[in-house]
């Protein structure tokens, strides 16, 4: 499943998203990871909660960020919860270019039972339509 938060810059997103990571904390049975581009809320993030930022790996691109997340659910099959925060910062695309991004996304969750929660910077009606579906 994939979850989607969403509204403009200084609408608490980020906020939102580090608040279901760390409630989801204390009844996940398997593995949560929280991925972004910045150590800021680090210390934010429950410990039981893996925080990755991405910076520390050299992720650059849509395609490289798609193969970091296989490879975070393919290193851990425990893995339950992911969350996104800033994809579009992350790939260094706009929402628009992400429709393979989000396909993958969609397969990794349906194929491995995985709740995926993303962040995007846009209100809800401007969201392109492969991303509003999971709104």
């Amino acid at each position: 499943m994939i979850k989607i938060i969403c509204g403009g810059k200084g609408a608490g997103k980020t906020k939102q998203i580090i608040q279901a990571a760390n409630g989801n904390a204390a009844i996940a049975k398997g593995v949560s990871a929280f991925i972004t581009d910045t150590k800021r809320y680090m210390y934010d993030i429950e410990r039981s909660v893996r925080f990755i930022d991405v910076n520390d790996y050299a992720v650059a691109g849509e395609d490289a960020f798609c193969g970091f997340v296989k490879g975070i659910v393919a290193g851990n099959h425990d893995t339950e919860y992911v969350y996104i925060d800033g994809i579009a910062r992350i790939t260094g695309k706009t929402l628009p270019e992400l429709a393979g991004t989000f396909y993958m996304l969609d397969m990794m969750a349906n194929s491995y039972n995985l709740t995926i929660t993303v962040t995007c910077s846009c209100e809800r009606e401007n969201l392109p339509d492969f991303i509003a579906k999971y709104c």
